[in-house]
């Protein structure tokens, strides 16, 4: 891995091994949890290294079932997100 998460991210995965963790690779699980745990800093993080796109994707693929339904509603308004389209993703399993 080339690039390093900054410490201010990094304390939200506390569940993965940051030895091993690739910023492509784990974006999904990056996301989900600087999302959903995560402070400014952090967040600002993430808006600056991931493509807006990126973001939404992973948010309508896995938000209902990964972020807590306040993260959930606020990113979904931020990122202008229809909650209509969570859902339709989730059952769509």
């Amino acid at each position: 891995m080339n690039e390093h998460l900054p410490p201010g991210v990094a304390k939200y995965l506390w569940s993965s091994d940051l030895t091993q963790i690739d910023l492509k690779e784990n974006r999904e699980r990056i996301i989900l949890n600087v999302l959903n745990l995560g402070d400014r800093l952090a967040s600002d993080w993430l808006l600056r290294y991931y493509p807006r796109d990126v973001i939404t994707k992973t948010i309508i693929r896995h938000g209902s079932g990964e972020l807590s339904p306040k993260s959930l509603n606020y990113w979904s308004f931020l990122l202008e997100i229809n909650k209509q389209e969570i859902s339709k993703r989730r059952l769509a399993k």
